[in-house]
């Protein structure tokens, strides 16, 4: 007897090539092999991310992470907001990538973090609310604040009061006024 060899036992009927049942459920026409350049670009992602891997982009939809440690941002506030978890199978090459917790079987996660997709439209919209709409609104707040105070300044000088003047200057004077509305996806 030869040392260290593995004895193979061969079932009778079992053919040279056993394929999984994932692979028989699916689709045969489907191709889930990878090319040189999509394997050199999931080593690029692997070595040069930091903490998270890059979630690759899906037609019509913005991925990114959500984390489940947030009591005040919890993922089912998330999933009535539109998000909806990437399953593991969704992804090729995360098919690995899951929790073992019932909380979230078979999504796309690495330690507390899960994989996340928004529809489009409503990812332009909230990025459109959060970074122009809010940011808007506080500047006209700002502005009118100022000119409160100009007003407020000027009334107590028309009486005879010690207070100077307050002029509002260029910058003040450009709050709250509308600008070109951002575009938030890549078209």
């Amino acid at each position: 007897m030869i040392p260290n060899r593995k004895i193979v036992k061969r079932v009778r009927g079992q053919s040279e090539s056993r394929s999984s049942r994932r692979s028989r459920d699916r689709d045969t026409t489907e191709n889930r092999e990878y090319t040189d350049a999509e394997r050199v670009d999931m080593l690029r992602r692997t070595y040069f991310q930091s903490a998270l891997p890059d979630i690759p982009p899906i037609e019509g939809y913005h991925v990114c992470w959500l984390t489940t440690n947030n009591p005040r941002d919890p993922i089912h506030g998330r999933l009535r907001l539109g998000y909806e978890l990437i399953k593991t199978d969704e992804v090729p090459g995360f098919e690995y990538v899951g929790m073992k917790s019932a909380e979230f079987p078979g999504v796309i996660s690495v330690n507390e973090m899960v994989a996340a997709k928004l529809p489009l439209h409503l990812y332009d919209a909230y990025m459109r609310e959060v970074h122009y709409e809010a940011p808007l609104r506080e500047e006209e707040q700002i502005y009118a604040n100022a000119m409160q105070v100009q007003e407020q300044a000027a009334q107590a000088a028309r009486r005879g009061g010690r207070m100077k003047p307050v002029i509002a200057e260029q910058g003040t004077s450009e709050l709250g006024q509308a600008r070109p509305v951002p575009t938030f996806i890549d078209q």
